[in-house]
């Protein structure tokens, strides 16, 4: 199953080679939510491996990107302890906007029109 979130991009790490088959680069999206009138952000940390490490390269801190991901869980067992673990594996990212990027005014042909002023008939049935 395929996910996406689109957020500012707070984190970008170097990366990693884990193992002579293995590379993975990690990096961190802010995704800002409000709930009962309070405003929080999600701080989440995705996962680039193998040959897509280099799909955060074009984008710089305080970009807004949109992210797309899969869910992947393994398990692991040593010493007789077993663990889980999730990662978010992107397999595609794309440029979304800035930070500062004003919300566009709407135009003259999309506002409203003015009330009736007084003294002017004012002929809707409701």
């Amino acid at each position: 199953m395929t996910f996406e979130i689109t957020g500012k991009l707070i984190e970008k790490y170097d990366t990693k080679k884990v193992s002579d088959k293995f590379k993975k680069r990690e990096f961190v999206l802010e995704k800002k939510a409000e709930a009962s009138g309070l405003d929080f952000s999600d701080y989440i940390k995705f996962q680039l491996t193998q040959d897509r490490c280099d799909l955060i390269d074009p984008y710089n801190i305080h970009d807004i990107i949109k992210v797309y991901f899969n869910i992947r869980g393994n398990k692991w067992e040593k010493d007789g302890n077993i663990s889980y673990f999730t990662n978010l594996d992107v397999w595609k990212i794309e440029a979304a906007g800035t930070e500062n990027e004003d919300t566009p005014m709407p135009g003259i042909e999309n506002m409203p029109p003015s009330a009736p002023d007084e003294g002017e008939i004012d002929d809707l049935p409701f």
